[in-house]
């Protein structure tokens, strides 16, 4: 028999982190990935606001709003990736842990290798992209301190959380595994 969810309060929070991640990832993250035609333009206007108020040079960059579009081939393969590794995943994880089905470790585990795996870059970036000045050349690409901040709180929880999601998986998966074979010896 399940388990119910509130009973599991790790589980809970990862439930909680990829339904809200639904959400995010095709309001904000996946716009660059669709055709203008396919998002309503409330919705296309969103990420503008996020970016004149954070300067976030990947969305920035990545939907053509700031002026380093070529730079980020990378986080545009990282995109593709969520678009359609992690956005399926987010909505079978989020059910199968209602469901309380321990199948899905696995694929959590592997959600979380590579997420915290390619989230690190993004990371990288926003540390060491040129802090804004008055002397800055024009279509350079800079961050204020306060935006820098700005972007390290949005995104430092989702390079920790699926790093923490790897190391409890991979508990969890070596811990059926044990059983399993202290099962076999019985």
């Amino acid at each position: 028999m399940a388990r119910p969810l509130t009973s599991r309060p790790t589980d809970l929070v990862y439930f909680i982190y990829f339904v809200t991640h639904v959400a995010a990832s095709l309001i904000i993250d996946l716009q660059p990935m669709l055709p203008n035609t396919l998002v309503p333009t409330v919705i296309r206007n969103l990420p503008i606001g996020y970016v004149k108020m954070s300067n976030d040079p990947l969305i920035g960059g990545a939907m053509g709003i700031l002026d380093n579009k070529d730079q980020l081939v990378w986080f545009r393969t990282f995109l593709g990736l969520e678009m359609l590794f992690q956005l399926p995943l987010f909505i079978l994880g989020a059910r199968a842990l209602w469901k309380d089905h321990r199948s899905i470790y696995i694929w959590l585990l592997i959600y979380g290798a590579s997420t915290a795996t390619t989230t690190l870059p993004c990371l990288t970036t926003i540390i060491y992209i040129p802090t804004s000045s008055p002397n800055q050349p024009v279509g350079t690409v800079a961050i204020s301190e306060e935006q820098r901040l700005l972007l390290l709180a949005s995104y430092l929880p989702y390079f920790l959380l699926p790093l923490y999601m790897t190391w409890d998986m991979a508990s969890r998966i070596t811990k059926q595994i044990s059983a399993g074979k202290s099962k076999k010896k019985a």
